[in-house]
């Protein structure tokens, strides 16, 4: 190898690492099984967390990692997003590994893409079997981080004509499980000429989301 080439793989391999270096966290998208699209909306996460970066003063590499339901890389991750049209389905291998990794302190945005709800609510049974999903009130703490929701969840797309909820999973007081249904949150965060949605719109979108972020980055865990 000549000193040339020599060099310029170190230049490489030194702006690579100075890149990973400079951001402290990453999100990761939830790949599952049942055939729904879990890869709709791909530039959601990349523009959520420029956003948060650019607002927020978070580090969070805007590069997402694609992990699967049961495998144990899911852990590395404080904050997972799942979204899709269809359906879903997870074994009791994978909903055992989903249930460990949210009572060890992860979390998870699950946000119906219009068409997953009949879908999820049957697997989520298989991960907390006790519990029910809740309401999540206007004045819960997420709707009131960095940026303000007196309302509530905002509507970014419309389907059946039926106001935005959103509903939670608790685990001793902590929020774990947040999903969001009627709203298309992460529609709001693709890029801007995939929906072409109002710059409001979508600048909701996309606050909701830091909202979400700062909630689960920062240690809020009271109800």
């Amino acid at each position: 190898m000549t000193k040339k080439i020599l060099f310029s793989c170190i230049l490489v391999f030194g702006i690579t690492a100075l890149l990973t270096a400079q951001y402290s966290q990453k999100l990761a998208l939830l790949k599952y099984n049942g055939g729904g699209d879990w890869y709709s909306n791909p530039t959601a996460l990349v523009n959520l967390a420029l956003y948060s970066n650019q607002n927020l003063n978070t580090s969070i590499d805007p590069e997402y990692e694609v992990v699967e339901v049961g495998s144990s890389d899911i852990f590395n991750y404080p904050f997972i997003h799942m979204t899709g049209h269809g359906n879903v389905i997870f074994s009791e291998a994978e909903a055992r590994n989903l249930r460990s990794y949210l009572q060890s302190g992860g979390f998870i945005h699950i946000d119906d893409n219009y068409g997953m709800d009949k879908f999820i609510r049957p697997e989520l049974k298989k991960i907390f079997p006790n519990s029910e999903l809740a309401p999540i009130p206007p004045s819960h703490q997420i709707f009131a981080q960095h940026y303000a929701f007196p309302d509530g969840l905002p509507k970014i797309h419309e389907h059946d004509n039926k106001p935005p909820e959103a509903y939670g999973i608790f685990i001793d007081g902590r929020l774990t499980l947040l999903y969001t249904f009627e709203s298309d949150l992460s529609d709001g965060w693709e890029d801007e000429e995939v929906h072409n949605d109002p710059p409001q719109v979508r600048e909701q979108a996309l606050q909701m989301g830091a909202n979400i972020l700062q909630y689960v980055l920062n240690g809020e865990v009271k109800p």
